[in-house]
C-alpha cells in the first residue's frame, strides 16, 4: 500500500545559493527558477522556489553543494518550515577564527652556480620560492619555462594544468590564489592580453598570484623577438577599473630566478597580482645563476578559502553593488597602491655617483646599455646607468638626486617610448623638472645595439671628457 505520509519539501537558504542552477536542471517538476533579485550580502542571484507541485522527492537536495536545503525530523508528518537556528545550531558565522599558518624558509647547503636559461632560471625560482601550482597556455617565447614545470612539479606533488586558453589561466589562477596557495604563469605578450580581464578580477578581490610576461614583439601576432611593447599594459592597463599591481623588470637569468621568488612574497604581503616583465631574448638568453641559501615552505593565510570549518566563512568577490561601499573599497585600495610607491621602488645604479650623462633602460637593453656606459668611461666620458627593477611603482625616489645635476638623461628602450612615459609620469607627479630627455628607440624585434648608444652619448655630451 503506497505511503501517504507527506514528504518534506526543501527550504531556500540564500545566503548559501550561489545560483549555480544545478537544482533547476534535478527538478522534475520544474519547482525552482531562477531568481530576479541579487542578495547583496554575497552578490548572487538566489533562485526561486514555488513548492505547489513539489512532490517532495529531494533530488534537488542531491544536486545542491551548498547546505541550503534542509528537511523535518522523519516522524514529522505536516511539513512546515524550521528555523535554521533551531536545526543547524551556530551559523556558520560563528566559527572559529582562522588563524594564520606562517611561511617557513628551509636553509640550503652551498651549491655550485648553474649555467640556466632565463626562463628555466624563472621556473626553477617559481619552485624555490615554494610554487606547487602551475596554470598556463603555451605561447613562444615563454614556453620553456611551462615545459620545466610540467616535467618536475608531478614530481613534487604539485599542479600544472595546460589550459584551453589564457582566459581560462586567469581565473584557474583566481580560484587557486583565493584558497590562500601559491600559482603562477607564463604568457607572452598576445597571451597577457587576454588575462587582463581576469587580472582586474583578482585584484578587485585581494587575489594573489604571480604572472611572467616574456614580452615580444607586436601589435597583433607581431613576431617572437623581444620587445617592451607591454609596459604599459602592466603599469597602467591591468583590465578595467582602478588596478595596480608591482611590476618587475629583469635583466639576467640571475635576476629571473631572484625577482621570481620576490614576487610571490610581494603578492601575498599586500594580497595583490605581481607581474614580472621580461622580454624575448631574456627568456632564452643563457647565463651563471647562483642558488640562494634558502627555500619557502608556504603555510597559510587566515583569509583563505580553504574549505575546512575554520575559513568556511571566508568570501573573495570582487562585486560591492552598493557604491559607497565600492567607493570605500576603492580607497582601500588606494591606500595599498601608496603603500606599494613608498616601500617598494628599486634600481639598480651602475657608475652614477659623478655621471655627466645618465642612461636609463631595463631587460635585455639595459644589458646593451651598461655595456656602454663602460666603453664611454675607457674614453673618460662621465656616464651612468639607471636601470629600474620595479616599472610600478617607478623609482622616482633614488633618480631624484641625479635629476638635479646631470647634464640629460637618454632613454633606451626596444618600444615606442613606454619607459619613457612611465619616467615622465613619475617626475611629473613628484613634482620634479626633468633635464634635457634624449630617447633610442627600436620595434618589433629589433634592440638598441652598444655602439649605437655610445655615438648618442658622444654626439650629445660633446664628446667631452
Amino acid at each position: 500500500m503506497a505511503s501517504t505520509k507527506t514528504r518534506p519539501k526543501p527550504f531556500l537558504f540564500p545566503e548559501f545559493c550561489k545560483a549555480c542552477g544545478r537544482c533547476i536542471s534535478a527538478c522534475p517538476k520544474d519547482c525552482i527558477a531562477m531568481g530576479s533579485e541579487i542578495n547583496p550580502a554575497t552578490g548572487f542571484t538566489p533562485v526561486e522556489l514555488d513548492l505547489e507541485v513539489c512532490n517532495g522527492c529531494g533530488l534537488c537536495l542531491t544536486a545542491c553543494p551548498e547546505p541550503y536545503g534542509l528537511m523535518p525530523a522523519p516522524q514529522q508528518v505536516d511539513f512546515e518550515l524550521i528555523d535554521p537556528q533551531e536545526l543547524l545550531g551556530d551559523r556558520l558565522t560563528s566559527a572559529p577564527e582562522p588563524q594564520p599558518i606562517p611561511d617557513e624558509r628551509i636553509g640550503l647547503p652551498p651549491l655550485e652556480p648553474l649555467i640556466l636559461k632565463g626562463n628555466h632560471a624563472s621556473a626553477i625560482g617559481a619552485l624555490l620560492a615554494g610554487c606547487r601550482h602551475f596554470f598556463g597556455y603555451p605561447i613562444t617565447p615563454s614556453t620553456e619555462g611551462a615545459e620545466l614545470l610540467a616535467r618536475l612539479l608531478p614530481q613534487l606533488d604539485g599542479i600544472f594544468v595546460q589550459a584551453v586558453s589564457e582566459v581560462a589561466t586567469v581565473n584557474m589562477m583566481y580560484g587557486c590564489g583565493g584558497a590562500g596557495l601559491r600559482c603562477m604563469t607564463f604568457t607572452s605578450s598576445p597571451g597577457f592580453s587576454l588575462m587582463l580581464e581576469g587580472i582586474s578580477y583578482m585584484i578587485g578581490a585581494e587575489i594573489p598570484g604571480v604572472f611572467f610576461n616574456v614580452m615580444r614583439g607586436g601589435p597583433g601576432l607581431g613576431n617572437i623577438g623581444p620587445e617592451q611593447g607591454d609596459i604599459k599594459l602592466a603599469c597602467r592597463g591591468l583590465g578595467h577599473g582602478n588596478t595596480h599591481a608591482i611590476v618587475l623588470a629583469p635583466s639576467t637569468p640571475q635576476e629571473m630566478l631572484d625577482l621570481t621568488m620576490d614576487a610571490f612574497d610581494l603578492a601575498f604581503h599586500y594580497r595583490n597580482p605581481v607581474v614580472l616583465a621580461s622580454d624575448g631574448y631574456l627568456g632564452q638568453m643563457t647565463g651563471r645563476v647562483n642558488l640562494p641559501n634558502h627555500m619557502v615552505r608556504p603555510g597559510l593565510p587566515e583569509w583563505a578559502v580553504y574549505g575546512d570549518e575554520n575559513h568556511r566563512r571566508n568570501l573573495h568577490t570582487s562585486i560591492l553593488l552598493i557604491e559607497a561601499d565600492l567607493e570605500a573599497h576603492n580607497a582601500h585600495l588606494n591606500d595599498k597602491y601608496d603603500r606599494m610607491t613608498r616601500e617598494q621602488q628599486r634600481a639598480d645604479l651602475f657608475r652614477c655617483d659623478d655621471a655627466d650623462w645618465v642612461l636609463v633602460a631595463c631587460n635585455t637593453p639595459a644589458r646593451m646599455a651598461r655595456g656602454a656606459v663602460q666603453q664611454l668611461r675607457d674614453r673618460g666620458i662621465k656616464v651612468g646607468l639607471f636601470r629600474p627593477i620595479t616599472l610600478w611603482p617607478f623609482p622616482i625616489d633614488p633618480l631624484t638626486p641625479l635629476l638635479e645635476r646631470v647634464d640629460g638623461l637618454i632613454v633606451v628602450e626596444a618600444g615606442a617610448g613606454q619607459l619613457e612615459d612611465e619616467l615622465r609620469l613619475a617626475a611629473s607627479r613628484a613634482g620634479l623638472p626633468l633635464p634635457p630627455l634624449h630617447r633610442i628607440q627600436h620595434f618589433g624585434g629589433v634592440l638598441p645595439q652598444q655602439q649605437e648608444i655610445v655615438d648618442a652619448v658622444t654626439e650629445k655630451s660633446g664628446g667631452a671628457a
